[in-house]
């Protein structure tokens, strides 16, 4: 591939699309062929809060670090602190646990369903090219991240 990474990653697809035109999927698919389950909206109310306070903190961390968060972006700086220091990708981690919340407040196992396909995109359709875009502008500072940080938890 001729393309040079240290630009900016070679994303495909706006990573809150996916989670969007998941979840609305599942919504017409709920319609067509309910798959209830009793609905939990305190506990989706709960994660829907955790996320949005986990993507507040990624944002503002970046933001305090004078660099991205844009997904077609690319990076200033290697952030490595706040809620980078477990997860490196905590605001895909905050998009999955809003994806659960409304899950459990709608009371459809379709969002469930579909999540496999939501996890395949953003893994290998977003994180993939924004690894190679780190890996490229940071090299073996970056790689010594990832060998100290899990991708997810």
């Amino acid at each position: 591939m001729s393309r040079d990474n240290r630009r900016r990653p070679a994303t495909l697809l706006p990573p809150p699309l996916i989670y969007v035109a998941a979840l609305w999927g599942a919504w017409e698919l709920h319609k067509r062929l309910p798959l209830a389950f009793p609905a939990f909206p305190a506990s989706g109310w709960g994660l829907l809060a955790l996320g949005a306070i986990l993507m507040l903190w990624a944002a503002w961390t970046l933001f305090r670090r004078k660099t991205t968060v844009n997904p077609y972006g690319g990076v200033a700086h290697l952030v490595q602190g706040g809620p980078f220091a477990f997860s490196r990708n905590p605001i895909y981690l905050a998009d999955s646990l809003i994806y659960f919340g409304v899950m459990l407040i709608w009371g459809s196992l379709w969002p469930l369903l579909l999540y496999p396909l939501v996890w395949a995109a953003i893994r290998f359709g977003v994180i993939r090219n924004e690894e190679a875009h780190l890996a490229a502008r940071f090299g073996e500072a970056y790689l010594e991240y990832c060998r100290r940080v899990r991708r997810w938890l």
